[in-house]
């Protein structure tokens, strides 16, 4: 090759099935062989498949029995509850009781605490959902005014949503990004007269999970999971280095 490439280029992006990213492309040479190295990355956006939905309760009384009977009720209430607004059964788990003493305290005027005095007991049970039902879930995390009425203390978690073909997004992202990242050096190369040859290296960056339509400000160096979202976008980025001829 008569002239290396010593410009950095930045070239039009491909779209193959996702969106793809600007990206920093550098070449180098060596005393035996000349090489480009093309950075790209790959996004897609996609729709979660599962949701989860957590929530808890509570009752308080002077005695553990008193406290476990009314929760024991308030149980029944939220399980029912979950049923009539087509919940399955099994998709239903309870927690075990979590229990806490309670105590009021008295100061003196120098602020000592001075006495200790037994409030009861605090029982507090969790139940979680998992369905792929995602609309009819989200309705029931935000319609809880039944439950309120009829006396449960009920607070709910904001659902978390996730995606259960991961792995198979992640390879489909991964064959993108490599695509594209060896089309940009093809194009590169081809402006100089020369050609891509063997691959020298590849390096995958890390993968990251974001809400759809946010900015790259959300990504992280060690990688993002949000299960915030139901619409979401993955992203990844590869770097590879092609031998010239």
């Amino acid at each position: 090759m008569k002239n290396h490439l010593n410009t950095i280029i930045v070239c039009i992006s491909v779209i193959l099935c996702v969106s793809i990213f600007s990206v920093s492309i550098i070449t180098l040479k060596t005393a035996q062989n000349d090489y480009i190295i093309v950075t790209g990355s790959a996004t897609k956006s996609f729709v979660s498949d599962l949701i989860v939905w957590r929530g808890s309760f509570a009752k308080k009384a002077m005695t553990s029995k008193e406290a476990y009977e009314k929760l024991r009720t308030d149980t029944a209430a939220v399980k029912d509850y979950l049923i009539r607004n087509g919940v399955t059964e099994r998709d239903i788990v309870f927690s075990s009781i979590e229990m806490n003493e309670n105590y009021n305290y008295e100061y003196n005027q120098e602020g000592r605490m001075t006495k200790t005095i037994f409030a009861g007991y605090t029982l507090t049970q969790r139940v979680s959902l998992e369905s792929t039902e995602i609309d009819k879930i989200e309705r029931i995390s935000r319609d809880i005014t039944e439950l309120i009425d009829l006396g449960v203390e009920f607070f709910s978690m904001p659902p978390e949503y996730y995606y259960t073909k991961l792995d198979e997004l992640k390879l489909d992202l991964i064959a993108a990004s490599a695509e594209n990242t060896r089309l940009r050096a093809e194009t590169i190369v081809k402006q100089s007269g020369a050609r891509i040859s063997k691959l020298r290296t590849a390096n995958l960056g890390v993968f990251q999970i974001t809400p759809e339509n946010s900015s790259a400000d959300n990504y992280s160096s060690s990688g993002i999971y949000d299960v915030s979202t139901k619409n979401k976008t993955a992203f990844i980025t590869t770097r590879l280095e092609y031998l010239l001829k």
